[in-house]
C-alpha cells in the first residue's frame, strides 16, 4: 500500500480491545481501519492468539480456543466494515489532526485518521529460557503462562513453579496457592522486592515453598510438549536440582507496547498510557489520553485487571468516546 489512507478512526492493535473497538465503531457508521501487529507485542489477534483453551470469556460454557475466539471478533468487525491492514507501526504524528500512522509489514502503509484508538496491548516479561517460546520449540500455552487468574483452573490438585520476587510473583502465588497443591516460588536473590504485606501472605498461605536464591535454568518437557518440570541452579553454591511441577507461571511484570508513543502521550512511570483524569483529560471521556482524539484501550493502559473481559469491555469505552469526540469535532 503506497497511498496515504485515510479514515475517521483508524485502530492500532488487534486483540481484544482493538477487535471490540472496531466493532463498535463499525456499528456506529464510522468503519475503522486496524492495523493488525505482526512482531511488537505478538501476532495479530493479540496474546489470546497464543493461548490455548479460554474458560472465563462469557459465553463460553464449554470454553473456546484462544484463536477461535480472536478469529470470530476479527470476522465480526469485518462483517460490519472493518478493514485490516497487516504491519506494525514504526511512526505516529499526534500533534494535529487529521493524526498519521506509518508501518511496514506486508505493506508499508500511510493512515490518516481524525481519530485514533491505541490498543497495543502488553507482552509479559520474560526470562529468555528457550520453553518460554511458542510450540513447536517452546511450551508456552502448554503449561507456561503469565496470567493465574487466567490459567490457574487448569492446575487443581497439581504442583506448580511462580517465578518473580515482586508483588506480581506473589499475588500470582497466593491466588495460585488457593487451587493447586503445592507453590514453588523461585526467586534469584535472597531477598524479595515485593511489600511486607504481600510476602505475609504468602508465607501464610501453608502450601507456597519459597525457594530462594535459585535461579531458572530451563523448563523442561514431556514427550508431548507439557511442561513437567524445572532445573535450577544455586546462585552461590552453582549446585542443581530439578524440580517436578506442571505449570510455569511467569510473575516478573509486564511491558506495555508504548515505545512508539513515548515523547507523545502521557505514560505511567512504568510506561503504561494514562487515560481519563490521570491524563488530564476533560469530560467523562474514560478512554481519552493526554492528547485529544486519542483513546486508549486494553493492556497497553491497564496493569491491573489484564483480561480479555476487561479488554473488550475498554474497547467498546474507547469506540463510544471516539464516536462523540468526532460528533463533537467535526
Amino acid at each position: 500500500m503506497s497511498d496515504v489512507l485515510h479514515t475517521k478512526i483508524a485502530v492500532i492493535g488487534s486483540g481484544c480491545a482493538g477487535l471490540t473497538a472496531a466493532i463498535y465503531a463499525s456499528r456506529a457508521a464510522l468503519p475503522p481501519v486496524v492495523v493488525e501487529g505482526m512482531f511488537v507485542g505478538g501476532p495479530p489477534g493479540g496474546q489470546l492468539s497464543l493461548t490455548s483453551e479460554v474458560e472465563n470469556y462469557p459465553g463460553f460454557p464449554s470454553g473456546v480456543m484462544g484463536p477461535e475466539l480472536m478469529g470470530a471478533m476479527r470476522a465480526q468487525a469485518e462483517r460490519f466494515g472493518t478493514q485490516f491492514v497487516v504491519g506494525d507501526v514504526t511512526e505516529v504524528d499526534l500533534s494535529r489532526r487529521p493524526f498519521t500512522v506509518k508501518g511496514g509489514g506486508l505493506d508499508d502503509f500511510t493512515i490518516t485518521c481524525d481519530a485514533l484508538i491505541v490498543a497495543t496491548g502488553a507482552k509479559p516479561k520474560k526470562l529468555g529460557l528457550v520453553g518460554e517460546k511458542e510450540p513447536p520449540a517452546g511450551m508456552w500455552g502448554r503449561g507456561v503462562t503469565s496470567c493465574a487468574t487466567c490459567d490457574g483452573h487448569f492446575y487443581r490438585g497439581e504442583d506448580v513453579v511462580v517465578v518473580g520476587g515482586g508483588d506480581t510473583a506473589m499475588e500470582e502465588a497466593t491466588y495460585l496457592a488457593k487451587m493447586v497443591r503445592k507453590v514453588y516460588l523461585i526467586h534469584r536473590r535472597d531477598e524479595f522486592r515485593a511489600s511486607k504485606i504481600m510476602i505475609d501472605r504468602a508465607r501464610a498461605a501453608g502450601n507456597i515453598e519459597l525457594v530462594v536464591p535459585w535461579i531458572t535454568e530451563a523448563i523442561l518437557p514431556d514427550d508431548d510438549n507439557n511442561v513437567r518440570g524445572v532445573r535450577l541452579r544455586h546462585a552461590r553454591s552453582g549446585e542443581v536440582r530439578e524440580i517436578d511441577v506442571k505449570g510455569f507461571f511467569l510473575g516478573i511484570g509486564h511491558e506495555p507496547n508504548t515505545e512508539v508513543f513515548k515523547g507523545k502521550l502521557a505514560l505511567d512511570e512504568n510506561g503504561y498510557i494514562r487515560i481519563g483524569e490521570k491524563a488530564g483529560a476533560r469530560g467523562e471521556a474514560a478512554s481519552a489520553t493526554s492528547v485529544p482524539g486519542v483513546f486508549a484501550a486494553g493492556d497497553v493502559a491497564d496493569h491491573v485487571y489484564r483480561q480479555a473481559v476487561t479488554a473488550a469491555g475498554t474497547g467498546c469505552q474507547a469506540a463510544i468516546d471516539a464516536e462523540r469526540f468526532l460528533a463533537n469535532h467535526d
